[in-house]
């Protein structure tokens, strides 16, 4: 689909009110767009990806305290930090995305396809607990709240990560996985001063951030910095809705955040896509203003992990 007509669409979905406006956009995400189909392999192998980088800087992920922001529309994520020996995991989302025909499923995937899941998190997983798991697919009528409870699941929506009301240094690990460019500046800020709060001395911020546009993952016809020619008035009618609202911050702003609100970067892994420098280089490519003075260097990177520490 042509990404000005999907904005369009999202642009007069998220015009009705809230409740008919979430059912109406499911419907349609899942008729025809990407819940046409689920599998939980992507998300499953996000949560991998986020434990593999703590225990990188020597972390460890047995009876640990995770909190995610954003949780979506799944529970893949905190199912599978469960899974490799959490002790519990905290989701908050803004707007109340979660559906429990997706879970459902997803963990029957899981159950049809043991093998597969095994390979996936290899020495990683703790087999009792897939086996306690998998007993209790086989085993029950599905229910969104029992799920929640044996994988130590606490959902918060809608919630405010910037004001979680949980104590202080109550958290080992505050995670996302491609939430935080969907947030504004503002937010951001008070949503990392909250988890610096929260977060023991010791812990770890994770966060797995997509700088590219997101019209660009359905619509090849566009790079993945096509939203970068637009002014900030302009992107805003295209996507300054609840569905896809995108910041447009880029790798260095990031690292400003994180730095601004005391913390200290301790690992960074971008993603360069070099076909962009290319595309730069070429005079039909029109930067807007607000991103001509940023090194080609910068705007190539179109993802990264970023994992920090608050400085104690």
């Amino acid at each position: 689909m042509h990404w000005k007509i999907k904005s369009k669409i999202q642009n007069a979905v998220s015009f009705l009110p809230s409740s008919l406006s979430y059912s109406i956009y499911y419907w349609i995400q899942r008729h025809f767009g990407s819940l046409r189909r689920t599998n939980p392999i992507s998300t499953l192998t996000a949560a991998i990806e986020t434990c593999k980088r703590i225990y990188e800087q020597g972390g460890f992920i047995e009876n640990k305290v995770f909190l995610e922001v954003g949780t979506g529309r799944t529970l893949m994520l905190p199912m599978a930090y469960w899974l490799m020996g959490a002790e519990k995991t905290i989701t908050i989302d803004l707007n109340p995305y979660l559906k429990s025909e997706l879970v459902e499923e997803e963990i029957k995937y899981i159950y049809e396809n043991q093998k597969e899941i095994l390979n996936l998190f290899g020495s990683l997983i703790k087999k009792e607990r897939f086996k306690e798991l998998v007993k209790l697919i086989r085993n029950f009528h599905f229910s969104l709240q029992k799920i929640l409870d044996f994988c130590s699941i606490e959902y918060i929506a809608p919630g405010d990560a910037a004001n979680t009301l949980l104590p202080d240094n109550s958290i080992d690990f505050h995670t996302s996985y491609t939430v935080l460019e969907h947030i504004p500046i503002e937010v951001l800020e008070r949503i990392l001063k909250e988890g610096n709060r929260i977060i023991k001395n010791q812990g770890l911020f994770v966060h797995r951030i997509d700088y590219s546009d997101h019209f660009s993952h359905s619509d090849k016809s566009i790079s993945p910095i096509n939203f970068l020619q637009y002014s900030e008035k302009q992107w805003c009618k295209f996507a300054g809705n609840r569905y896809m609202y995108m910041n447009r911050l880029r790798h260095d702003d990031f690292l400003n955040l994180f730095e601004s609100v005391g913390q200290t970067i301790i690992s960074v892994q971008p993603d360069i896509d070099q076909k962009l420098y290319e595309l730069l280089s070429n005079s039909d490519f029109k930067l807007d203003e607000k991103f001509k003075s940023k090194h080609k260097d910068i705007l190539v990177i179109i993802g990264a992990w970023i994992i920090s520490k608050k400085n104690c």
